[in-house]
């Protein structure tokens, strides 16, 4: 069988050129595709489960099309210093000091969480999940060759890329945009004050203090690899010194990956990557998302709805569908308001979707079918935009809508056609679950759950407090979340 991507033409945006590019992978009929993942000392952030959620289409569209693809997305376990600098504290032992635990504690207990929540949402998993503690000697041995090639110097035991070398050959700066004499010309004034030759130097290794927990042997010093130099080293054992797409969040386009290339080029002579793709923030009610303004929510925080922000508990399905409603380069705004809006579209797609097997069929179809399935295909083209996708999946909707009261027909080839169309977007590509049939929200679990709802809420009018409480723990226990609201009470499982 002809594989779909030989009759479909893809572009992406790519951040290096600015300009959207017909994609052509390095080798014909695969794609490797590397994609920044979290550093593991926290709960995952909501912005980063739509940073993932991006590339997860992605990676379930090139696989629908047939390509065969690598998805490389790592796990920063150590060398991630606060305030993503080259100073201060390792991120992931400073929770560990703060907690009087093992670091790798803290690593284990938010990759869990991590895989947890990607599951929740229903992420495919990457291809391969590689650690930057798994791959030390990977990093070692690229510091020695850009060193051979004269653009790293040694500084008490720690290991600096020299910007303004490699920059007499090359464009530090290329993905960002920024001008290097720009940048010296501004912090001329702080040379010295530091062990590098130039402010805007990055750290390839760092000498560990005596009290650092996290370190190495190296033969510079013991200590531990810079944030930057992972991605370098994990990314190009797994894809090559050249491969097809790296992502991430638009936040990481510098310093993070612009480092990346000039690594890469420092060390092989080559620009490690065909095409940059860069997700967008999410915004809270119009505002930056910060824990310290308390405008801040987590993930399992709107499935289960214990929160002060949303009215009721949305299921994961549902909040990815609200997600995928806007492009991945846009800014993308989370309220209650808009999530309340998108669970309405959800309902009325699945709904849609579910009464196709109620169409009678007809001998001829009075719509063409495959016009409408190839606008699905060029939306995705058109560098993955899911919001388009998604309208023409509501003008699916309309037809079926039509079909149900038979003003329009449709024959039974183009109803299979039709339905398998439906069914590859939907549930393939944008990766959305059906609640009411996978299980989540069956009608018997809904009673049951509803009559103990019932027995709650009379428990709580005769002031028998310890029984609904008792109620609710033992339904949370079961990974039931009940939420009260203006409106009665809701409940989500997860």
């Amino acid at each position: 069988m002809t594989p779909l991507y030989q009759n479909q033409t893809l572009k992406i945006y790519n951040s290096l050129s600015g300009e959207k590019e017909i994609f052509t992978p390095l080798h014909q009929g695969n794609v490797g595709m590397y994609v920044c993942g979290p550093t593991v000392y926290s709960n995952v952030h909501l912005g980063n489960v739509r940073t993932f959620m991006s590339f997860d289409v992605v990676f379930r569209y090139f696989s629908h099309l047939g390509y065969k693809v690598r998805y490389v997305r790592n796990i920063t376990d150590a060398g991630h210093l606060e305030n993503d600098a080259d100073e201060g504290e390792d991120r992931i032992a400073k929770k560990a000091r703060l907690e009087q635990v093992e670091p790798m504690e803290i690593v284990q207990r938010y990759t869990v969480d991590f895989h947890s929540i990607l599951n929740d949402f229903n992420f495919l998993p990457p291809s391969i999940e590689p650690t930057a503690t798994g791959h030390i000697i990977e990093q070692i041995e690229i510091i020695k060759k850009i060193i051979d090639n004269g653009l790293a110097y040694e500084a008490n035991g720690s290991v600096y890329f020299d910007v303004k070398k490699y920059n007499e050959t090359n464009h530090y700066g290329i993905l960002s945009g920024r001008n290097i004499e720009d940048m010296l010309a501004n912090t001329r004034e702080l040379a010295g004050q530091s062990e590098k030759k130039n402010p805007q130097d990055f750290a390839l290794w760092k000498r560990a203090e005596p009290q650092h927990i996290m370190r190495w042997p190296s033969p510079w010093s013991d200590g531990f690899p810079g944030w930057h130099l992972e991605c370098t080293a994990m990314s190009t054992k797994y894809l090559g010194e050249q491969f097809d797409i790296h992502g991430g969040g638009m936040d990481l386009k510098f310093p993070h990956h612009e480092c990346e290339i000039a690594q890469n080029q420092a060390c092989t002579g080559n620009a490690p990557v065909n095409y940059w793709m860069h997700a967008n923030m999410l915004t809270l009610n119009g505002k930056k998302m910060a824990k310290s303004t308390g405008n801040n929510i987590l993930p399992r925080e709107i499935i289960s709805g214990n929160n002060d922000i949303l009215s009721k508990a949305f299921s994961p399905s549902v909040t990815r569908f609200f997600m995928l409603q806007a492009h991945y380069r846009s800014i993308l705004d989370f309220s209650n308001d808009a999530i309340l809006a998108a669970e309405k579209g959800y309902n009325r797609l699945m709904e849609a979707f579910n009464s196709l097997s109620e169409i009678e069929v007809s001998e001829n179809s009075s719509v063409d079918i495959n016009t409408w399935k190839q606008r699905c295909y060029d939306a995705m083209n058109d560098d993955f935009n899911t919001p388009i996708l998604i309208a023409e999946l509501f003008e699916g909707v309309r037809f079926i809508n039509l079909l149900k009261e038979k003003t329009e027909s449709i024959s039974a080839e183009d109803l299979k056609t039709f339905s398998n169309a439906m069914s590859g977007f939907i549930f393939d590509i944008l990766g959305l679950k059906d609640e009411k049939t996978s299980g989540a929200g069956n009608d018997k679990l809904e009673n049951v759950v509803n009559m103990l709802i019932g027995m709650r809420n009379e428990a709580r009018a005769n002031k028998d407090f310890a029984l609904s409480d008792n109620i609710r723990n033992q339904l949370t226990s079961l990974g039931i979340h009940l939420k009260d609201g203006k409106d009665g009470t809701t409940f989500t499982i997860n």
